[in-house]
């Protein structure tokens, strides 16, 4: 049988949307660039999978045959955005070719067919655990700004750690992630009962699932989650997406958080704090972004320099009543951690002249932030 249905633009639009950034990377095989269409009584379903996210999304669609094949994906998703029609149609004809109808617009888009399309992975029905998707948004947004990019030599960092724990009755779900110059950290305390969630030690969650896991999320009020051996598996009732989950060894971040003694406090207002930094980043180097941090008698002064612009200088009120510290940091690392704080005051701890400091507040609940030092 040969695929012909007829769908609203904007409920494809939605669908096809939500699988661009698994379908358009370098592929070494062809069909990944391209969507699995296939059809029920009354919907079409949308596959896409790189081999290490699978993505499938159910839209609702009037099918007047149904059929099977795969499109370009990101050829059809342009033909979509810009048809000016509300309904689009498409009719398979010979060789997986497809005419595309949209108002006064047609179209002849090339398919290919799709017995080459890789299966999209199997897994345990039962075992799901429900939470509101906005938990893992908020998660995710606090430590995927200091995930490790791909060419890091570290490979596990440039993954995020996920863990549970169970304290007395109460649950919690955690994220780290590093890369090697910083560490993120953030637990939320879940009503749901995590006992059937399965996470084994040592789970890693390759960057590209983190944020396509936040892309689900963002757009759903709650979700169903499930953890086997090597994959998650993260679904509502119009789609499902499963995360090939990585192997290696994270480091052990409890010891670097020990290794800050929470005596040596800094206290700090924080808007006012960043606005400073990105100001003196403005005369950073550009790969290191070094900065002089020099806190003395409740004054912290910030100072910054390039050997081909000049120099900058900013002065900041501290509460702070211990030895007078000359610290050297990226400034990058902390206008990152700050920005996605919502405090108004922040608590950093620093040892020493040359130890990491550690940024937390009462009103940020379960971030922690450790940014290593940099020589002067």
């Amino acid at each position: 049988m040969t695929l012909n249905c007829s769908i609203s633009r904007s409920d494809f639009m939605e669908g096809l949307n939500s699988l661009q950034n698994i379908t358009n990377k370098r592929v070494t095989l062809a069909i990944l660039s391209n969507i699995l269409i296939e059809t029920t009584s009354d919907s079409l379903i949308l596959t896409a999978t790189d081999l290490e996210i699978g993505l499938r999304v159910k839209v609702p669609a009037e099918i007047n045959d149904q059929g099977t094949l795969t499109l370009p994906s990101k050829k059809i998703f342009e033909i979509v955005r810009e048809s000016g029609s509300d309904t689009i149609s498409i009719q398979e004809t010979e060789n997986s070719w497809v005419i595309i109808s949209a108002g006064l617009s047609t179209y002849n888009l090339a398919g290919m067919a799709s017995d080459d399309f890789p299966e999209f992975p199997t897994f345990n029905k039962e075992n799901f655990v429900s939470f509101e998707a906005g938990i893992f948004s908020d998660i995710i947004d606090k430590v995927i700004f200091s995930v490790a990019n791909e060419e890091e030599n570290a490979y596990s960092l440039t993954n995020v750690l996920f863990e549970t724990e169970k304290r007395g009755e109460q649950s919690y779900l955690r994220m780290i992630s590093s890369d090697g110059h910083r560490l993120s950290i953030m637990e939320k305390d879940v009503a749901t009962d995590i006992d059937l969630l399965n996470v084994q030690p040592g789970t890693l969650i390759p960057k590209k699932g983190i944020q396509e896991l936040k892309k689900f999320c963002d757009t759903r009020d709650s979700i169903e989650i499930s953890f086997e051996e090597k994959q998650m598996i993260v679904r509502d009732n119009e789609a499902t997406m499963v995360i090939l989950l990585k192997k290696g060894e994270f480091p052990q971040y409890g010891a670097i958080i020990q290794a800050v003694q929470l005596e040596n406090k800094i206290q700090i207002e924080r808007i006012p704090f960043l606005d400073s930094l990105k100001r003196i980043n403005l005369f950073t180097e550009d790969i290191f972004h070094t900065i002089q941090f020099e806190i003395e008698n409740g004054k912290m002064i910030l100072s910054s320099q390039n050997v081909d612009l000049g120099n900058a200088k900013d002065i900041q009120d501290v509460k702070y009543d211990g030895e007078p510290l000359l610290l050297g940091f990226n400034c990058r690392y902390f206008i990152d951690a700050l920005q996605i704080m919502e405090c108004d005051i922040v608590d950093a701890y620093i040892n020493s002249n040359k130890s990491p400091c550690l940024m937390r507040s009462d009103i940020d609940e379960g971030f922690l932030s450790i940014i290593m030092p940099m020589q002067l």
